[in-house]
């Protein structure tokens, strides 16, 4: 039986990086006789657009039933004063699919070291990932806001905690077996509870080592020795920090890829950057962000670790070729970018 992947253009380029990630996608379908079944529903400004709604009840729909989900990009300054904005579609969709852990790889491709703001020698060889919580904290706590004074409850239950750290240890199991949980025990409520569900999740992996970081120390390690952490776990708050730090270290938002899953629905696959509306059908966008979206989504969703690793490997040599968009200081398009790795996936 084949598997339903729905795929959600939106705004800005991601309709570009969309055809060019389903390409590669079709190319490793022929290659390694994989059945998906592929469907386009509109989301974010372009629901908003077409059905008034930037989460037509049809997309939502079709999410819910899919085995998993693919997302360009959205939102842009033509639905800035809309009465629903683009943005409120990803959160509905958050809710809605219980989709509680961002999962961020970091890595920095040695085609593109020179790109980073930090010393080539802290980032070459960079290989972590963030895991942040997605639906809990201070972003959805109670909130008050009055001509003089304001407030945000942040809280967190034993068990929504409990599920991140496992999802942290699981991730670890499969990479270097090093979990590094990121809180700020020594002043908040939150974090003391956090720390000590964390120590107690740890002997559930006994393979695996745990260490505390206090957030503001893990940023600061993040930026002069990145290569110190496996994975990174924390709350949504601080992963919304750290994880956008982390970003900027291979020097170009166009090359990560994002997951965020559920307890036991579909999970969704998307870039880290935004709609880029200003370079929108130029055919300029890098579109590697998505790909490599797709190569999670093959791995996690599917199991399918030798096509996402044909994936990843393939753009990697693309890049030592030299064949780099404008974003990487290269002159390729989208398309010749797009080319370049399914004429490499055709000669491995």
């Amino acid at each position: 039986m084949s598997k339903r992947i729905v795929a959600l253009p939106g705004d800005g380029i991601g309709a570009e990086i969309m055809d060019s990630a389903l390409k590669i996608l079709a190319e490793i379908m022929v290659q390694d006789n994989l059945d998906f079944d592929i469907e386009r529903f509109a989301f974010g400004g372009a629901g908003i657009d077409e059905q008034g709604d930037p989460l037509p009840a049809g997309t939502l729909n079709a999410c819910e039933k899919a085995d998993a989900i693919l997302l360009g990009a959205i939102g842009g300054p033509k639905w800035e004063n809309a009465p629903k904005r683009p943005e409120q579609g990803l959160l509905g969709l958050r809710k809605a699919l219980g989709l509680f852990a961002n999962i961020r790889p970091i890595s920095v491709p040695d085609a593109v070291v020179h790109l980073s703001p930090l010393k080539e020698e802290n980032v070459r060889g960079v290989d972590f990932v963030v895991v942040r919580e997605l639906t809990g904290g201070i972003y959805f706590g109670e909130k008050k806001l009055g001509e003089t004074e304001a407030s945000d409850l942040c809280t967190y239950s034993k068990a929504e905690i409990q599920r991140i750290i496992r999802k942290a240890f699981e991730i670890a199991q499969t990479r270097n077996k090093k979990v590094t949980s990121v809180d700020k025990a020594n002043v908040l409520a939150t974090s003391k509870l956090w720390r000590q569900t964390a120590e107690e999740v740890a002997r559930e992996f006994p393979d695996c080592t745990l260490e505390h970081q206090l957030v503001d120390s893990a940023a600061m390690v993040m930026i002069q020795k990145p290569k110190a952490f496996d994975v990174l776990v924390t709350e949504n708050l601080f992963g919304d920090i750290l994880s956008d730090e982390a970003s900027v270290i291979p020097g170009s938002l166009g090359m990560m890829p994002s997951a965020s899953h559920s307890e036991s629905g579909p999970s969704l696959y998307e870039p880290i950057h935004g709609s880029a509306p200003d370079i929108a059908n130029q055919n300029i966008a890098n579109p590697m962000s998505m790909i490599l979206s797709v190569a999670m989504m093959l791995r996690q969703s599917f199991g399918l670790e030798n096509s996402a690793k044909k994936i990843e490997e393939a753009c990697d040599r693309v890049m030592n070729q030299g064949i780099l968009t404008t974003d990487l200081g290269g002159k390729a398009t989208t398309t010749d970018f797009t080319e370049a790795i399914i004429t490499e996936l055709r000669g491995a």
